[in-house]
């Protein structure tokens, strides 16, 4: 193992979350927070001051491989999360280390759970950080890290593949620093988009910037403590579930659209119509269980409410505007399947993703028709294109590997836990990166109930969810530290 590379890489990206630091400083200082503005002038100053440190003891050469990928990928999350909580405690918006970094955690992994009682009484600059470190977390900080820095040469493409969710990394590019960079110009586009039209509903700038960072990065995190219900307004309502809904997309998709593919192109991609097909009707079936128990008296509210609920579930996105616990068992159910689907793959959404769960299906019943038909050799297909079989081998393997995290989440969190419910709720919201779950966290609940050790519990989740839990066990087992 080379440590170099790592350290000095590591090194960069901390150097990096320094000078993002300094931008919710600034938003405290123009709303008159002067206190939390020299907070996170300390606070960058400590990050910028260990990256700098972990530079320095990198000197000298040393070559990029899987190995140290591995690493930096995830030492790079890890210590985004770390570094991330140095905020919270320094304006003492939270003061225990478990609750700092469960929120930064629960922030760059775009989870959007909480641990904050009464999100109003903080600062303007600390729910700026909160929801900005979403947004950096949406696209992805070694992305980011990687359209930032050219210079990464063929070791950026290795980089690349272990962050980009789903079961293959599509790239838009030969040159891997400029495909992240064609995916950030697509994310600040919408992202701008959106605040605009967000601004147009009624909201104040700084209220339509923290809506889209959590919007585009389907994290969830709002300033407000009822959320998005907070400003009763439909547009607001339509404008963020149209976002969620294209967020949960794959990004390559718009890239597709940039080029002047065209809309049969867009639409004619089969984990698209399945995810639009999905959302849109389980919004139906929600909406249909909803009027005929009378629990809403008007159906296009009652559909307004079933898609934003649904959206907010399927794309891991987290925002609501009911409380979907009263709503009747059936709905609740759907609910809950929901937050074991997720978006499509190379999306910002969270989740198994729809295309695993396609593969899977038809990995499935291959293995059935090979029961009666054993020398036969039958690929699976998907789009018309035959679907490598360490892809397949790889999907089959995640499946086993995220519910038996999952199981393990629920068994670890029934330790004190009101209730099995809750636990499975929790361990489901923080490994799928969902935010809400069910019972007392749902949504109108949070986290914070919960122990310190069983807060560290869901950090884990949440990384070994937005890491998609391979680069995650591979440091776990004992032949990736062998010379």
């Amino acid at each position: 193992m080379n440590w170099r590379p790592p350290l000095r890489f590591l090194g960069r990206l901390l150097l990096i979350l320094a000078a993002a630091e300094l931008l919710p400083g600034l938003c405290s200082l123009l709303y008159g927070e002067v206190s939390d503005a020299v907070a996170f002038v300390i606070c960058a100053a400590i990050t910028g001051a260990s990256g700098g440190l972990l530079i320095a003891l990198s000197r000298g050469k040393g070559e990029l491989y899987r190995r140290e990928g591995f690493l930096i990928v995830v030492g790079g999350w890890m210590l985004a999360s770390i570094f991330g909580a140095l905020p919270y405690m320094a304006t003492g918006s939270l003061i225990h280390p478990a609750d700092a970094l469960f929120e930064s955690a629960s922030g760059f992994t775009t989870t959007g759970a909480s641990v904050m009682p009464d999100i109003q009484s903080n600062g303007h600059g600390i729910l700026f950080w909160r929801s900005f470190t979403q947004w950096l977390g949406g696209m992805g900080i070694i992305v980011l890290f990687v359209a930032l820095l050219p210079e990464l040469g063929p070791g950026a493409r290795f980089l690349y593949k272990l962050e980009v969710p789903g079961p293959t990394a599509e790239t838009l590019h030969p040159r891997v620093h400029d495909t992240a960079s064609l995916l950030w110009q697509i994310y600040l586009g919408l992202s701008a988009v959106q605040t605009v039209l967000l601004m147009l509903a009624g909201m104040d700038l700084y209220d339509a910037l923290t809506h889209t960072f959590s919007t585009l990065s389907t994290g969830g995190f709002s300033p407000r403590n009822a959320s998005v219900a907070a400003f009763q307004s439909p547009w607001v309502e339509v404008i963020i579930v149209v976002f969620m809904i294209l967020a949960g997309a794959n990004f390559s998709l718009y890239y597709g659209l940039r080029q002047k593919r065209g809309w049969r192109s867009f639409f004619g991609d089969p984990e698209l119509r399945i995810y639009l097909l999905i959302t849109f009707g389980v919004s139906a079936l929600i909406t249909g269980v909803l009027m005929s128990s009378g629990t809403y008296s008007h159906s296009p509210r009652a559909f307004l409410d079933s898609l934003f609920q649904v959206a907010g579930i399927l794309t891991t996105t987290g925002f609501a505007t009911a409380d979907y616990e009263q709503w009747p068992n059936t709905a609740r159910i759907l609910i809950f399947v929901l937050m074991f689907v997720g978006g499509c793959a190379g999306s910002t959404a969270g989740g198994v993703k729809i295309m695993r769960f396609v593969i899977g299906l038809k990995a499935a019943a291959r293995e059935a028709r090979l029961m009666f038909s054993p020398s036969h050799i039958i690929a699976i297909f998907i789009a018309g294109k035959a679907v490598p079989e360490t892809v397949v081998r790889s999907v089959m393997g995640f499946f086993f590997l995220y519910f038996s995290g999952w199981g393990v989440g629920t068994l670890l969190l029934t330790i004190g836990s009101p209730d099995l419910e809750t636990a499975a709720g929790a361990a489901i919201a923080t490994l799928g990166n969902i935010g809400p779950g069910l019972s007392a966290v749902g949504p109108s609940g949070n986290f914070a109930f919960f122990a310190p050790w069983q807060k560290i519990v869901m950090v884990v989740l949440m990384w070994l969810g937005r890491l998609e839990v391979y680069a995650l066990v591979a440091l776990m087992t004992v032949a990736f530290w062998r010379k």
